[in-house]
């Protein structure tokens, strides 16, 4: 079966690899010239297979009074009024308990500990360096009460084989000398040893290599989808602005892109964008080899490719781009203040970015099928996209997989 992927970032090219995998022909279909051009370009560099915490909880709703007045500088609320947005918006508050909290986090633990396995597996069968190293994650708390929940979800965790151990400030310290020289008010961090470092862009062209090497696979870049041609309930092709493209199945992987090419066909999914930023730096006097969350500050430091990329705040501004050069000097000064010694942040330049990361109000993606035959969705990874993308991949191929082929060509 030829089946066609729309978006070329770190989850489209690893759902073309397990199709492609599956025996399926691919076409890898994207906007920009080329892979992992926009969210997965300069991200967090963190596989966080430990923490994969739902943002929906009680302890966010209590914030959110303070979010909306606008007294956290690491979250900005400004997004145009819309019916998408007050829609999402309720169902992300209707999250915000402990149960469906607690749910979605586990269901995000299961995921990211199958995404772990695959990608020990694959990253041993493609040439090319991504910076992956066994690094393990700090994330450092403020206040007893975050330890206190802290100390609740390490033991549902310990349930699934997942460690992510509560330790004090000294016993973070002898993990990663490093912290000693932040200056935060921390009070003891949450330590998980299997949490990993890598490169989702450099990963995601390494992968793309691999795929044009196989045939049956090709990729159509800096190519425009004007919509999705649907008859009778049938996936039939794709409009493009260079002519149609044919193919037996279709799979949306476009992240906050996803939404408008799906309403004009009345499907309807709750992704909302969420903007981040990153900078990366030479490395400082002190800088961490384990991968270091500030989650007060609500920013992450990793070391790739002997430099140091600092990545963090989220931002509800709808699709807005207008304050990205003032965002990126704020979260270049939050990192100053908090790890002055973690990088040279007087390095020049500093590759100030910014990307949307798709939300959906419970933080699980979406990878189902949907009411269209041939119509397939794996998008809404919020930040975890790089950390889910080979177990969302594999479920999306076991969804395609459930349809005959005779089906598909009737």
């Amino acid at each position: 079966m030829h089946v066609a992927v729309l978006g070329a970032g770190v989850v489209g090219v690893t759902t073309a690899h397990f199709l492609s995998e599956a025996g399926h022909d691919v076409t890898i279909i994207d906007r920009d010239n080329e892979v992992a051009a926009a969210c997965s370009y300069a991200n967090g560099a963190q596989l966080s297979y430990s923490y994969v915490d739902a943002m929906a909880s009680p302890a966010f709703l209590l914030h959110m009074p303070a979010l909306l007045a606008g007294a956290d500088r690491a979250i900005r609320v400004r997004p145009p009024l819309s019916r998408d947005f007050l829609r999402w918006g309720l169902e992300f508050v209707g999250e915000c308990t402990r149960g469906s909290a607690s749910a979605n986090t586990l269901e995000n633990l299961k995921l990211a500990a199958r995404s772990n396995q695959l990608l020990d597996e694959l990253r041993n069968n493609i040439e090319g360096d991504f910076s992956f190293r066994e690094a393990g994650k700090l994330v450092l708390l403020r206040h007893p009460g975050d330890l206190e929940k802290a100390r609740r979800v390490s033991e549902l965790k310990a349930e699934l084989g997942c460690p992510a151990n509560v330790v004090s400030l000294d016993e973070a310290r002898e993990i990663e000398p490093a912290v000693a020289h932040m200056t935060g008010d921390y009070v003891g961090a949450v330590y998980s040893p299997n949490d990993d470092v890598a490169d989702a862009h450099a990963f995601s062209r390494a992968l793309a290599e691999h795929l044009r090497s196989k045939p049956g696979c090709r990729f159509e870049l800096g190519l425009e989808v004007d919509g999705l041609i649907v008859e009778n309930n049938e996936f039939k092709g794709i409009a493009t602005a260079r002519g149609l493209v044919d193919a037996d199945a279709v799979v949306v992987c476009l992240g906050c892109w996803s939404p408008a090419i799906l309403s004009p066909l009345g499907i309807r999914i709750p992704v909302y964008p969420a903007r981040g930023y990153s900078v990366t730096l030479q490395p400082g006097e002190h800088s961490a080899s384990v991968s270091v969350t500030d989650f007060g500050r609500r920013f992450v430091i990793s070391h790739i490719n002997e430099q140091v990329r600092i990545a963090g705040f989220a931002d509800f501004v709808g699709y807005r781009t207008g304050r990205d050069e003032q965002r990126v000097r704020d979260l270049l000064d939050t990192a100053r203040t908090n790890a002055p010694l973690a990088a040279d942040y007087a390095s020049s330049p500093n590759h100030g970015w910014g990307g949307f990361r798709p939300l959906t109000p419970n933080g699980r993606p979406i990878t189902r099928s949907t009411t269209i035959n041939g119509l397939y969705l794996n998008t809404g990874h919020g930040s975890l996209g790089w950390t889910l993308a080979c177990a969302s991949a594999e479920r999306l191929v076991d969804l395609v997989r459930e349809v005959p082929d005779a089906a598909m060509a009737a």
